[in-house]
């Protein structure tokens, strides 16, 4: 079977066929999945055994891969890859949601010096219903902003601060002492240039904190506002996974959101690996 593209959606995404990753990825398939991947700024491999190891080999391909500080979400043995599940130590549902954080637009590690480039999500267990992930290319909701708003946004840097965001949506289980001291906050342009397709983008998000320079409850409104009218329904994908599904996309360009599930009684586990980028610009 040949490999072969299909796009998932006008502004970004396609499918790729034609490819067996259960014995791993090798330079054929390699270059299908990165050039899929600079293309369209997000890839889908459907029904895949791609092991936990070839998974963090093929994100080493792409880059750096993150050690992510929030370390109560990793297994040992295998530090690169964000386990989320909500079974307990039986293989049960808990009743817990692993990080609500990711039920709202985000952009992986964007409160880091060198922000996620790229992440690969793998499907493990699967609810009946829920547990999807919603994409939004933020290159084209840039662009369907009016030249006053692009004015006035050109130049404003934001602050992107992991604590501020665990806090809100984790105020149980805050993020440590030692936790904080490895992440401290980080300030990037709110507008980045792709250093592939020389598009610009908003690059904000749930980690997004606050604007440097402005009164702190106005850039909170504004940076709110934004966040708002990125996501519109043409510019967004919805992925609905089935087992072994393999998703990656482009952090530099794009939003991601997670859907609820009952995680009192529908199991759910993902492995998530994020590579490092560049220093937006």
């Amino acid at each position: 079977m040949s490999i072969e593209t299909r796009p998932l959606n006008d502004y970004f995404g396609a499918e790729i066929t034609g490819l067996d990753l259960s014995n791993g990825v090798d330079d054929e398939a390699f270059g299908a999945i990165w050039r899929t991947f600079n293309d369209y700024g997000l890839f889908l491999i459907r029904a895949q055994g791609l092991s936990v190891d070839d998974q963090v080999e093929l994100g080493r391909r792409f880059g750096d891969v993150q050690i992510h500080v929030m370390n109560q979400y990793l297994v040992n043995g295998h530090p690169e890859i964000y386990y989320l599940s909500n079974l307990d130590k039986n293989g049960k549902p808990n009743g817990i949601h692993p990080d609500r954080g990711t039920m709202h637009w985000h952009t992986d590690g964007s409160w880091r010096d060198r922000p996620g480039q790229a992440t690969i999500m793998v499907a493990e267990i699967l609810p009946s219903e829920g547990g999807e992930t919603h994409f939004c290319c933020t290159q084209a909701a840039y662009e369907a902003l009016d030249t006053v708003t692009k004015s006035e946004i050109a130049d404003l840097r934001v602050t992107h601060n992991l604590a501020f965001s665990r806090l809100r949506r984790h105020g149980e289980d805050p993020m440590t002492d030692a936790q904080k001291a490895e992440a401290p906050p980080v300030t990037h342009p709110m507008i980045r240039t792709h250093p592939v397709t020389g598009r610009k983008s908003i690059f904000l998000g749930d980690h997004a904190e606050c604007i440097e320079g402005m009164d702190y409850e106005a850039g909170r409104k504004l940076i709110d506002d934004l966040n708002a009218r990125l996501v519109k329904p043409e510019f967004v994908y919805a992925h609905h996974y089935t087992p072994g599904d393999i998703v990656g996309w482009d952090n530099r360009r794009m939003l991601h959101i997670a859907t609820p599930y009952d995680t009192a009684k529908e199991p759910r586990v993902m492995r998530r690996t994020t590579i490092l980028g560049e220093v937006p610009v």
